[in-house]
């Protein structure tokens, strides 16, 4: 294994960069701890979830960079540059992973808005007289 490995996560529009080191588990997003980045206790849940499913609590340091989208967005790639990055440092770990469908990128994105219509799918209101 290395002793530094950079991995990429995407949802939606955010983009996280996740560097994986070997440490005590200290993890920064964006230079703040993820706890005071992360206003809420469940995108600190879902942000972590890899390194929870693989019990790796302590045994690593993160430092991570996250930019667009929203914070659920932002969690979700923060979740998969995770996994991705644990994936490399060995191969029972990406089976635990996989197994748990967090090295799987989730591709649904916001529907374009059409012309015609309020949004993407809805119509203006209509009036009969």
């Amino acid at each position: 294994m290395e002793s530094i490995i950079l991995q990429t996560g995407r949802r939606k529009e955010a983009v996280a960069k996740v560097l994986l080191k070997k440490g005590n588990g200290k993890i920064t997003v964006n230079g703040k701890d993820i706890k005071d980045y992360f206003d809420r206790e469940f995108h600190v849940f879902h942000a972590l979830r890899p390194i929870y499913a693989t019990n790796l609590q302590d045994k690593y340091d993160l430092e991570c960079t996250v930019k667009g989208g929203g914070k659920t967005g932002q969690a979700g790639a923060l979740r998969m540059g995770i996994a991705r990055a644990l994936a490399k440092t060995d191969n029972s770990i990406r089976q635990v992973l996989s197994k748990e469908k967090l090295l799987t990128r989730d591709s649904r994105m916001v529907e374009r808005k059409k012309y015609g219509r309020m949004k993407a799918r809805r119509r203006y209101q209509f009036s009969k007289r």
